[in-house]
């Protein structure tokens, strides 16, 4: 099976705008048995944003991505191209609101009791 987790407004409670940047961070043990990604789409097409990535997203399997020191991995979304920690970002798109979702394949107990919760998209000013 699956789980689906939606975002669409940053921790201050604005939408996620294409020209800024924001982090989120999973806590470690994205509780996941297969994998996890984190997709992110364009509000008027309900497609994936259509940016300089071949694919606007982090995928656990398919990505070399980047974990913090505590198991955690940082995600970064925003405009800029390739930096450090590129693997864990997604492109965005200047002048477009987005939204992303969390896929979980293979959802484990934390993710149904609450004991495992992703943080929130925090904007980086």
């Amino acid at each position: 099976g699956s789980q689906y987790a939606l975002v669409d407004h940053d921790a201050n409670g604005d939408h996620l705008d294409g020209a800024g940047d924001y982090r989120l961070t999973l806590p470690p043990d994205v509780p996941a048995k297969d994998f996890w990604s984190v997709v992110v789409y364009d509000p008027q097409t309900r497609s994936e944003l259509q940016t300089g990535q071949p694919f606007p997203s982090v995928n656990s399997q398919r990505d070399a991505l980047v974990h913090d020191d505590d198991g955690s991995v940082t995600l970064t979304f925003g405009p800029g191209g390739p930096a450090e920690g590129f693997d864990n970002r997604i492109q965005t798109v200047p002048g477009k609101r987005w939204f992303a979702i969390l896929r979980l394949y293979g959802p484990l107990e934390p993710w149904f009791d609450g004991t495992w919760i992703p943080g929130d998209i925090e904007p980086q000013r």
